[in-house]
């Protein structure tokens, strides 16, 4: 079995080429299931999925740029910025062939990730809000908007996404989200602006690691992947068990409503892909070397605990499922993306 096996097995059994989207899933996971697919291709030099892009629901949106982005995402500001990176990878796996409509797949990330700067404002000192509604400030939509900015900036040279990006990370450094053990917690209580003390959720901590290095490229602060480090290594100290990544609500043994929910299930292969790109931004060969082995640990618990003989990939990975794994179309992209990581940069086996 290799990786490439659970990558079709996982588009075979769940994607719809009518309406190109993942039976099941959403449109949040279905940018980062996309993502790693055109990833995975970009990575191999395989051609396994070519055509996906346009198929994709996602695609299909990309390739007019007369879409209603704020329609489109139902209102969600974190789910605009996960589509935009998986239109970036798509766009950048349709020049890597030669394939038409790459400017237009990137006009339209480009109208998308100006719906989310729209909806920044001095509330709570700065940040963009999570959804259009304007009620919840929270860690994941603007470790979003930072990666986005700052990786758009060395994409671009677009000096709008530096700045933004610059701002965004002064916000999130003072905005009190970040614990004494480097975690970010969810987001800020409505009215307050103070921590809400929720879940430090594992993509949380993967997110602005990758944001941050992407800055760190811009300005050549060295000090911001430091930054990036103390919540990278929080991770490994607080959120894993047997040196593999946990949730909170993940359980081997069935746990009933304790269980982490659909998307939740998603969150931890997230992680790992942020990892991933902190490595390619920090161009570290110390960075690497210490954090290969993690990733090396991680793709091998979602191979030995996680997956079936079927070659889905449940939910839990720290430890061999005892009934309380869940296996669906967002689990198994979850691992896959695992797996992704450690072939770029875990340990040679």
């Amino acid at each position: 079995m290799n990786w490439q096996e659970e990558a079709h097995h996982f588009h075979t059994e769940y994607y719809n080429s009518t309406n190109g989207r993942y039976n099941g899933g959403s449109v949040w996971t279905d940018a980062n299931a996309l993502e790693t697919l055109h990833e995975l291709m970009l990575l191999t030099k395989r051609t396994d999925f070519d055509g996906v892009a346009d198929n994709s629901y996602i695609g299909r949106h990309a390739l007019n740029t007369s879409t209603d982005w704020q329609a489109f995402t139902g209102g969600f500001i974190d789910d605009a910025g996960w589509v935009v990176l998986a239109i970036w990878t798509m766009a950048d796996y349709k020049k890597s062939r030669g394939e038409d409509n790459v400017d237009t797949f990137l006009i339209s990330a480009g109208q998308l990730y100006d719906k989310i700067a729209a909806n920044w404002d001095d509330t709570c000192g700065g940040g963009v809000w999570w959804t259009t509604d304007h009620m919840y400030k929270n860690a994941i939509t603007n470790e979003l908007f930072l990666t986005l900015s700052a990786r758009g900036y060395l994409r671009t040279g677009n000096r709008t996404y530096f700045e933004n990006a610059k701002k965004t990370w002064a916000w999130l450094e003072s905005s009190g989200m970040r614990t004494s053990t480097g975690l970010y917690n969810d987001g800020l209580v409505f009215g307050t602006c103070l921590n809400n003390n929720a879940t430090t959720w594992t993509y949380n901590q993967g997110v602005i690691a990758s944001g941050l290095a992407a800055l760190g490229v811009a300005t050549g602060n060295r000090t911001l992947f430091d930054q990036a480090e103390i919540t990278l290594d929080g991770t490994i100290k607080r959120l894993t068990v047997n040196n593999v990544l946990k949730e909170s609500c993940d359980d081997a043994f069935p746990n009933g409503a304790a269980a982490c929910d659909i998307d939740q299930q998603t969150f931890k292969g997230i992680w790992t892909k942020h990892l991933q790109y902190y490595l390619t931004f920090a161009d570290s060969a110390r960075a690497t070397a210490k954090y290969s082995p993690f990733l090396g640990a991680q793709s091998t618990a979602v191979l030995h605990h996680a997956t079936n003989a079927s070659l889905d990939i449940g939910s839990v990975w720290y430890a061999k499922d005892e009934g309380g794994s869940i296996y669906n179309v967002k689990s198994l992209p979850s691992g896959i993306m695992a797996h992704v990581a450690a072939m770029q940069y875990g340990p040679c086996v």
